[in-house]
């Protein structure tokens, strides 16, 4: 790998995950959101050197021998998505949250996804999403 080629790029040219998307390349809008040892990170953010020795997930990595992950469940569900461009940044930030716990209130939920963008749709069906995900993690 290139001391200076992004871990976003790495992962969509090298890698051929091309599930995490680049949106700003500034890491604002989330879009490039992955977990790097179970923390959400923004993979435009770091070069793909930074990432040696570490486990890294993203989207593709949600759903587990063809079954969807319960936050995909959810956002299926529940409209979660439209255009889907935000998607895989939204699923990534709200996996880390729901696994270090599930019982959050709207608002908590609303802050924990507040370094995401979306241009489509105004975040409710968004947020319930998330909500009927942490329900379906905590019923197993």
């Amino acid at each position: 790998v290139q001391p200076r080629k992004l871990l976003v790029d790495f992962l969509r040219e090298d890698l051929r995950l091309t599930g995490t998307h680049v949106g700003c390349e500034h890491g604002i809008c989330g879009s490039c959101t992955i977990l790097m040892n179970d923390e959400a990170v923004r993979s435009c953010l770091m070069f793909a050197v930074q990432a040696n020795g570490t486990e890294l997930r993203t989207v593709e990595g949600l759903s587990k021998q063809g079954k969807l992950h319960p936050l995909q469940e959810a956002f299926r569900e529940q409209y979660g998505l439209q255009c889907g461009f935000c998607t895989p940044g939204f699923l990534m930030t709200a996996c880390d949250l729901l696994e270090h716990g599930q019982d959050y209130t709207e608002e908590e939920i609303r802050v924990a996804l507040s370094g995401n963008l979306c241009r489509c749709t105004g975040y409710q069906s968004i947020v319930e999403s998330v909500g009927v995900a942490a329900e379906k993690m905590r019923k197993g």
